[in-house]
């Protein structure tokens, strides 16, 4: 599944290459139709990210949310005719500049204002958008520190943190040496505060580079995906740092990735 900085950085696309006109919207597959209709010919304002969550506003009030799920994609071709449709096309967007086709999302509808707040007020705050004034990392704070939960749950829990996924839970943990299973309320609140500035670090980083980069070292590099991070999808290797071998299990039906040495 898409993690957060793959979603902003398709709301840059779309700021880039749609935002400003207006757009042809269809559903080849039929599934969409009703509310592409409803689209279609307006104007996009503007596109915008929470966590996984697309929103596509446009002119009147009306609102496109995206959810890729795990099979979601998009594919983008240049301006001009329609492509030949392949396979099971959800929606078609077309502006002078590009065509982007939408494929297998978990979610894809219009929405009105009201529904668009209700969703917001939701899902948890995104490290990657604008914290006015450190609200959105005081709610990140109060949330984990409200939780019994284990931490390696709670950074999986869109309610808490938006836009976070397997990788970069697995990594965050790893980075600031957490055991994962430890209650979110029996966390400092120094280190709750270093997980919420590390994961505005590293998503920023997946939205310049496109990858999920956790390694310092190779922030401005092009490091093979072997080599991208600590812990991940290295089970039974040794810890990069210590030379443990790295454990994998289950929790909440979700592969988790980390070190018994590093992380106590």
């Amino acid at each position: 599944m898409p993690e957060g900085h793959t979603v902003h950085r398709t709301a840059n696309d779309f700021n880039k290459l749609f935002a400003g006109h207006k757009l042809r919207v269809d559903s080849p597959q039929g599934r969409f139709g009703s509310d592409a209709r409803l689209i279609d010919n307006r104007k996009l304002m503007r596109a915008r990210a929470i966590g996984k969550q697309l929103f596509l506003e446009f002119e009147g009030g009306l609102t496109l949310r995206i959810h890729l799920g795990i099979y979601g994609k998009w594919q983008l071709h240049p301006a001009g005719d329609w492509p030949e449709v392949k396979g099971q096309v959800r929606a078609r967007f077309a502006s002078p500049l590009a065509i982007a086709e939408l494929r297998g999302p978990t979610a894809c509808e219009v929405i009105d204002a009201s529904e668009v707040a209700s969703i917001e007020n939701r899902l948890g705050p995104d490290p990657l958008n604008p914290d006015r004034g450190g609200k959105e990392r005081s709610r990140f704070i109060d949330r984990v520190g409200a939780s019994k939960q284990p931490i390696g749950l709670l950074l999986m829990n869109q309610d808490v943190v938006a836009g976070i996924g397997n990788v970069y839970r697995a990594e965050l943990l790893f980075r600031a040496g957490i055991e994962p299973h430890t209650p979110g309320n029996a966390l400092p609140t120094d280190l709750v505060e270093a997980l919420w500035d590390d994961a505005v670090k590293l998503l920023k980083v997946g939205v310049k580079t496109g990858f999920m980069i956790t390694r310092d070292e190779l922030f401005t590099k092009r490091p093979s995906k072997a080599d991208r991070n600590w812990v991940y999808k290295r089970q039974g290797e040794p810890c990069r740092a210590c030379g443990s071998k790295i454990r994998l299990e289950e929790m909440a039906t979700r592969k988790l990735y980390w070190c018994p040495t590093c992380q106590r």
